[in-house]
């Protein structure tokens, strides 16, 4: 990946639905070559989807919750990845390290709501306990920063200084 498509990237997630002629005038391509670019970027996966940014509280989804939970045994495999993604207010799954064993992000219409889905966490095999976070405000959600990228396989690290 180049620098045109770090540029591309950020144009797009600005504004996923520019013309590739605006898009390609931005990084100084044809709209072609920029169609193309993009389609690469799909191909390898760069690209996920494209989606639209949908104010939550606008759509009746204003309770925003961080629930960890803990379970007696590992939780990374598929009926675990299934019975979670069955649960409709689960916006995100992930499997991280230390006293739980995921972190699941919920949105819901009221606190009722959520106290459903908590219980409905209950029913996933291994579940054993929950840590709950509400959220009050989100000052801010935002995607990735892809224009300051190193390109190297070392991206993102940053070299420690040598001991004197």
């Amino acid at each position: 990946m180049d620098e045109v498509d770090r540029a591309l990237l950020a144009e797009l997630q600005a504004d996923a639905t520019q013309a590739y002629a605006a898009l390609g005038k931005v990084v100084g391509l044809s709209a072609g070559s920029t169609h193309e670019r993009v389609r690469k970027l799909r191909e390898r996966g760069v690209i996920r989807r494209t989606t639209v940014d949908v104010d939550p509280a606008a759509v009746g989804r204003g309770v925003l919750a961080f629930v960890m939970l803990q379970a007696n045994a590992w939780m990374g495999d598929p009926p675990t990845r299934d019975a979670l993604a069955a649960i409709p207010q689960i916006q995100e799954a992930h499997i991280i390290a230390g006293s739980a064993s995921l972190l699941v992000k919920i949105r819901t219409s009221t606190p009722e709501e959520l106290q459903a889905v908590l219980r409905r966490l209950f029913d996933v095999e291994g579940v054993t306990g929950t840590q709950t976070i509400v959220a009050l405000e989100t000052f801010f959600e935002r995607p990735m920063n892809v224009t300051d990228l190193d390109a190297g396989p070392t991206a993102g690290q940053r070299s420690r200084p040598a001991n004197t």
